[in-house]
Formats: C-alpha cells, sequence, structure tokens
C-alpha cells in the first residue's frame, strides 16, 4: 500500500530518506543540500516550515519531495510512478497553493499534471537542466588569471552579478529569492564559499558552492558577464575550484542549462559527467 508520510523535520526526513536519496547522491544532490542546510536553520527563507514528505509502499521508500517556502516543491526520482498520485494530494492538503515543481522530468511533468487537475490553473515549463557530477577534474592551463576568495570588499559586486545571473538564468525566481539573501545564506554555510576569477586585479567571473551532500558539494551559481565571454575565466576558475574541492569531497555537483550548450560542453571538458536530466514546471 503506497502511503505518504510527512517529516516534522530534516533530521527525521533524513532519518527515514537518507538511505533512499544517498542511494542515487547525485541525483539527489538538491534535495541532500538543501536538507543539511535545514539541518542548521530550518526555516532558512524565512517563510514558514519546510514541507517534508516520504512515499512508501508497505514499508520501502519509493519517493520523497519537500518544499522550503516561497519556492518550488523538488522531487527525487521515483521507483514506482503510482507515487506521484498519494503525493500531489498531500502536497495539496498541506500548501493550497504552489508556485512550480522541479524534479526529474517523468516526475515533474506527472506532478505538474496531476496538481492542475486538483488545483487548476495550468503548467508552464520553465527550463530543462542536466545534472552533472566529477570526481576528478581537469584545471585548464592556458586560461589568465588567478581564483581567489571572497572579499568583504566584493559584496556590492557580488550582488550585481548574481542580480544579472538570476535575470539571465532565473527569471521566475527573481522576486523570490533576493540576492543579497542568497550571498548571506552561501556565507553562513560552514561548507559553502564564493570564489572570483581575477585577470591583472580585476574581477572577471564569479562562482560559488555549498549544501553539503552525504559524499559531496554543489557547485553554482557560475557566472562571467557578457562581455567577458568566450575567454575561458568560468572555466579556469570552475576547474580550480572543482579541484580544490575534491581534496575535501568525494564528488561536485552541478547542474546545467540544456539550452546553454557551451555550458554543457565546458563543464564535461572540465571532468564533469552528465548524470539526469531535471525539468522546472510553473504553475499559472
Amino acid at each position: 500500500m503506497i502511503r505518504v508520510l510527512r517529516s516534522p523535520d530534516a533530521r527525521s526526513f533524513l532519518a527515514e530518506a537518507g538511505p533512499f536519496l544517498t542511494e542515487r547522491e547525485a541525483e539527489h544532490n538538491l534535495l541532500l543540500g538543501i536538507s543539511s542546510s535545514l539541518l542548521r536553520d530550518p526555516t532558512p527563507f524565512g517563510d514558514g516550515p519546510a514541507y517534508l514528505a516520504i512515499v512508501v509502499n508497505d514499508d520501502r521508500v519509493i519517493g520523497a519531495a519537500l518544499r522550503t517556502p516561497p519556492h518550488n516543491v523538488v522531487l527525487s526520482e521515483t521507483d514506482d510512478q503510482a507515487a506521484i498520485g498519494p503525493l500531489v494530494l498531500d502536497a495539496h492538503d498541506a500548501m493550497t497553493s504552489l508556485p512550480g515543481v522541479i524534479g526529474p522530468s517523468l516526475a515533474a511533468s506527472a506532478f505538474a499534471r496531476a496538481w492542475c487537475e486538483l488545483a487548476g490553473g495550468a503548467a508552464t515549463r520553465r527550463m530543462a537542466n542536466r545534472i552533472y557530477r566529477a570526481s576528478s577534474a581537469t584545471r585548464p592551463t592556458r586560461v589568465p588569471g588567478t581564483m581567489r576568495a571572497y572579499r568583504e570588499d566584493d559584496h556590492d559586486l557580488t550582488i550585481r552579478w548574481l542580480d544579472a545571473f538570476v535575470r539571465e538564468a532565473l527569471p521566475e525566481e527573481a522576486m523570490d529569492d533576493p540576492s543579497a539573501d542568497m550571498l548571506r545564506r552561501r556565507l553562513a554555510d560552514p561548507d559553502g564559499d564564493v570564489r572570483f576569477w581575477d585577470v591583472d586585479g580585476a574581477p572577471v567571473s564569479l562562482a560559488s558552492y555549498g549544501q553539503r551532500t552525504p559524499n559531496g558539494i554543489r557547485v553554482g551559481p557560475v557566472y562571467t558577464p557578457p562581455p567577458l565571454r568566450g575567454n575561458g575565466y568560468a572555466s579556469g576558475l570552475v576547474g580550480r575550484m572543482t579541484a580544490e574541492l575534491l581534496e575535501r569531497h568525494r564528488f561536485c555537483f552541478l547542474f546545467t542549462d540544456l539550452a546553454n550548450p557551451t555550458a554543457n560542453s565546458i563543464y564535461q571538458r572540465i571532468g564533469y559527467e552528465p548524470v539526469s536530466d531535471v525539468e522546472h514546471y510553473a504553475f499559472v
């Protein structure tokens, strides 16, 4: 019998769903990373408690989901698509409205259809992403510049670049998650930080990392201003940063926009391997 169990907190959620999620750690790096943040701060976005749900068939976990308001609900891989219907019913019982869903392509599209049938409205696919995993990194050697750590006097520039990143890559989230809050959470994360690539003493690219998983860490966002693109700066930065992170972690993970073939090819040259695809749906 398929049932949905709600967890009161991240610790209980990981105790029940952790083994299921960690078995496919790359696919679930977003769920695991958010859960690790919730262990430190139960309301990192300040908009109420998280929704944490586990789908079981008898005593076997077959899926999981979480949401940190005001953001989308995030779905795990599902071992049985029959899990989606009960999960939608439980999510609707807990949250009468949702901005959208992100998850594995089949699960996300099924959730979006079922949610709209139940709650009304329509779903629009906003983005398709690919999850990558690296266990080793090749540092580009012909890129001019050096990597350095974030400094306090980088604050205003970082906010401007994060604003630009959100407008370009995640326009539907621009109002939900101000860049100042994104930066605050990244710097407050004991496993996270921000790095810059400098050329002749001037910053030309930004990348960050954080929200660790049991064996890894997620990289992103990565941003280079449009006039400075095409010079390999992001490749140099992410390659160097990934190599540094792999000295402390077994894996690095990142998400790419499938509509951006340049980014997908760059990360593969560094050492990232494609794992699976996820899709974002917005509810209108």
